[in-house]
């Protein structure tokens, strides 16, 4: 039997403080390139969290080969780390590795340059049970129709015994969703939230990361 997605609630740092009580597997701490501020906050709210966290950086590849080390040293769990990238996961891996930690590793959309950045990974020392993959998608029409197909064909490949595939799948369709014009309109905005969620599960991902409470309640009740 297939193990159950994992919903990941992912809030702004500063912010998270108002998800707390939500329902969720995972929460997900969003950091800008503001790292000073961001620490500090995730300080103060570290003790408070008591389910399982992701901390992902704030996107920069420069800014982030510097934070997640730090995130990494200060978590007092161990923690989803992401997201590394072929500009930056030499300075990435070594921290994660040492606080037992596991490392989202994000490429463009292509199954080549996956298998070929968890090579890369792995090679450094961080075993393919810690590495979670994240192939990019677009937030709707095309994009997202071409980031799905090579969703499945990574599990397709993986269950065929290439084990540099056979990785669980992470997916941030949400995020991608939520920067469309479309998305503006607050009721629709959630409606194409779980639309792209349930779209992504349906492809394969294990993790999927949400940005509304709302959409992990509906996603919950269709299961």
């Amino acid at each position: 039997m297939k193990d159950k997605v994992k919903y990941i609630l992912e809030l702004p740092v500063e912010k998270a403080e108002e998800g707390l009580d939500k329902d969720y597997d995972i929460l997900g701490l969003k950091f800008t390139e503001n790292m000073e501020k961001g620490i500090e906050a995730f300080k103060k709210l570290l003790p408070r969290i008591k389910k399982p966290l992701m901390l992902r950086g704030s996107g920069n590849d420069s800014v982030d080969a510097e934070l997640l080390p730090l995130l990494a040293q200060l978590a007092d769990r161990k923690c989803i780390i992401g997201t590394a990238t072929e500009n930056n996961y030499k300075s990435i891996v070594p921290s994660v590795i040492k606080g037992g930690h596991r490392l989202i590793i994000r490429t463009p959309i292509d199954i080549n340059l996956a298998k070929e950045m968890n090579i890369l990974t792995s090679d450094m020392g961080l075993g393919l049970d810690r590495i979670l993959t994240d192939t990019d998608i677009g937030g709707l029409g095309y994009g997202f129709e071409y980031g799905y197909s090579i969703m499945e064909k990574i599990k397709i490949e993986g269950k065929n015994g290439d084990k540099y595939l056979n990785v669980p799948l992470i997916s941030f369709a949400a995020e991608e969703t939520a920067k469309t014009k479309e998305a503006k309109d607050e009721k629709l905005s959630l409606y194409l939230e779980i639309a792209s969620a349930s779209a992504v599960k349906a492809a394969g991902a294990d993790y999927i990361v949400l940005t509304k409470p709302e959409a992990v309640s509906i996603l919950r009740g269709l299961e």
